[in-house]
């Protein structure tokens, strides 16, 4: 898994059995992450806006860079190969666009499967989202189905929250086909475009959320921010870097503010979007993953601001074994299982496809 903040590689090995009822054990046995060099880090932010040819330079590149994590978790677990059935490649995004009332929707992952089939020698189900845009999907979030196999409880109400680039949540009950699930808006991508800008590259994140701690909300520009359509919209509804990335954050910088005071206007707006959104759903539970777990003070933000909403448990996914970087690699893995074991993997509750299907296509070595 590569995700929308393109800061790293993050590999899952997971074993996976099934039980009765339709449920799965699953068990992540080992998890790495290999943070990408500032070069691959441009590499990959150039392409979202980028040529052709740097789109498909990147997309072998990157299969290269896949290769080796998948090459590296298998050596540091002392597993055989001979184990491996298959490797779930989600790969990088680089341009999604939901299907709207008059165009229908399209998406870009990158990471070539080929290459990764041929350095491991281990079939690679790559490609997950087009099969439920085909089918009229927003092919985005596609965790729910396994939100619901990690998550679901009898007579409880789960939300899961990823605060990754973008931040989505899984609102998960005790049977499949009541969950909802959705983008709230961006998770770090404006913070750390912002931050990027400013910088000139120097600084890429806000570390523990520093930056934003020094400085203030400003009223206005929060308030144009909130007023943004895509918060109006009920869910199914999918969002990236295309609504809220490079261009939006260019727009922001033209304010007249200090920067950290753009930066905690920024980081309220992810913690209020976040809110407003999961509290109607009135969840027993929010378990917090993705990298946004590591801005302390965004996470103070939301939590104070569910609590007010009269939401008290509020926990990160460690709770449950489960690193918040391996979340999302985790959950492929369970996509991958479904995938190789022809079982549909998508939830059109969730993204609005007009039918279940398989996810993903394969290439073998």
């Amino acid at each position: 898994m590569s995700g929308t903040s393109h800061d790293g590689l993050d590999a899952a090995l997971v074993n996976i059995n099934p039980l009765k009822n339709n449920r799965l054990k699953i068990k992540l046995i080992h998890h790495i992450h290999i943070p990408y060099d500032a070069a691959l880090r441009n590499r990959i932010h150039n392409a979202f806006n980028g040529t052709t040819e740097q789109i498909c330079r990147l997309n072998f590149e990157l299969g290269e860079v896949f290769s080796q994590g998948v090459l590296s978790i298998i050596k540091e677990s002392n597993v055989s190969y001979k184990e491996i059935d298959c490797v779930s490649s989600h790969g990088q995004t680089i341009y999604h666009i939901p299907p709207s009332e008059t165009t229908t929707g399209c998406t870009l992952q990158i990471g070539e499967s080929s290459i990764i089939a041929q350095r491991t020698g281990i079939p690679v189900i790559s490609d997950f989202r087009t099969a439920d845009m085909a089918v009229g999907g927003q092919g985005a979030p596609l965790v729910p189905m396994a939100d619901y196999i990690l998550f679901g409880k009898k007579d409880k109400t789960s939300a899961v929250l990823n605060i990754g680039g973008m931040a989505n949540v899984t609102i998960v009950s005790d049977t499949i086909d009541k969950i909802i699930a959705f983008d709230t808006g961006p998770g770090n991508s404006l913070i750390d475009e912002v931050i990027r800008l400013y910088s000139n590259g120097e600084i890429l994140f806000d570390n523990n959320g520093e930056i934003a701690q020094k400085g203030k909300p400003e009223k206005q520009l929060l308030d144009t921010l909130l007023s943004n359509q895509y918060f109006k919209k009920s869910p199914p509804k999918s969002t990236g870097r295309e609504l809220f990335g490079l261009d939006y954050a260019k727009e922001i910088l033209l304010n007249n503010i200090p920067i950290e005071d753009i930066i905690c206007t920024l980081t309220h707006l992810t913690a209020i979007t976040i809110v407003d959104a999961i509290s109607p759903y009135n969840p027993d539970e929010i378990i917090v993953t993705g990298g946004g777990v590591y801005n302390s003070y965004l996470i103070e933000l939301m939590t104070n601001g569910f609590r007010e909403k009269g939401i008290k448990s509020i926990n990160k996914i460690t709770k449950y074994g489960i690193p918040p970087e391996a979340k999302e690699a985790v959950s492929f893995a369970v996509l991958g299982y479904l995938t190789l074991n022809h079982m549909t993997g998508n939830v059109p509750s969730a993204t609005g496809a007009n039918k279940s299907v398989i996810l993903g296509k394969f290439t073998f070595p």
